[in-house]
């Protein structure tokens, strides 16, 4: 039996097999970063062949599926996974942690990096403006299932999500539009420093001081299950604190590559 959206979150459902909208715009976003490497690579001057071109696909999807799940059971998890740990394995249920998924990325980059001596700065400057994209489209699936919705707002984009009181900040939009603009910014600053003879990692870094501050901004519209955190006198979400590392290694990784000029 076929059945077409028999709920918000799902698309599709085939028999005893449900396809969601989330799994869709993760599989959305890797066709287009397969599409995109090879363009990408002939930009950064960077050559790799179809064989590992694949590879290094296979590599960071699961690097992001790993990553995301690992990272959203320590995370957001708390002691629900410890006393249902089959659950880990469920992704088709839902949670995903985009924090976890960068280290799953960068750890998967690492490895391949490593066995196919290739320089991990220069490929990281390539992948981070379709993971950029792929971000874009997860937040789109967040929308779809209305799910990370933001606090209540009177602003007259403010949007009724079902079963949620009020009208609410569209924090969904908000992070789509965050992540297509850090992807418009690391494509034009990796084509306008492809002819010059600058350390590679710039535009990896740009994405990760980028994403830091402006996911740090975006935390703040957004509401908040899991609640706040008390630092030096301050109230931050997870997510916020979660997000700070990445913008501190951004600028590491910015001024060590700028005094190697």
């Amino acid at each position: 039996m076929i059945s077409f959206f028999p709920e918000r979150a799902i698309a599709l459902t085939l028999g005893p097999v449900d396809v969601h909208w989330y799994g869709i715009m993760y599989a959305l976003g890797f066709l287009l970063g397969i599409w995109m490497l090879p363009r990408l690579l002939k930009i950064a001057k960077l050559s790799l062949t179809a064989q590992d071109r694949e590879t290094l696909v296979m590599w960071v999807f699961f690097g992001v599926l790993l990553g995301g799940r690992l990272g959203f059971v320590l995370f957001y998890g708390g002691s629900y996974f410890l006393d249902h740990p089959l659950k880990i394995l469920a992704v088709w249920e839902g949670g995903m942690s985009s924090h976890g998924g960068f280290i799953g990325v960068c750890l998967a980059l690492f490895l391949f990096t490593s066995r196919k001596h290739i320089d991990f700065f220069r490929l990281a400057d390539v992948l981070v403006i379709p993971i950029a994209i792929g971000l874009a489209l997860g937040r789109l699936g967040n929308l779809i299932n209305g799910e990370l919705y933001g606090t209540v707002t009177s602003l007259p984009w403010g949007i009724h999500f079902p079963n949620v009181e009020g009208l609410r900040h569209p924090t969904q939009i908000y992070a789509i539009l965050k992540d297509l603009f850090i992807a418009s910014v690391c494509y034009l600053h990796l084509v306008r420093n492809a002819d010059r003879h600058v350390p590679p990692g710039r535009t990896g870094a740009w994405f990760l001081v980028l994403y830091g501050f402006l996911r740090f901004v975006v935390e703040i519209f957004r509401d908040q299950p899991y609640g706040y955190t008390g630092i030096l006198g301050l109230s931050i979400s997870r997510g916020q604190l979660l997000t700070i590392p990445i913008f501190l290694v951004g600028i590491g990784v910015l001024l060590v590559r700028r005094a190697k000029k």
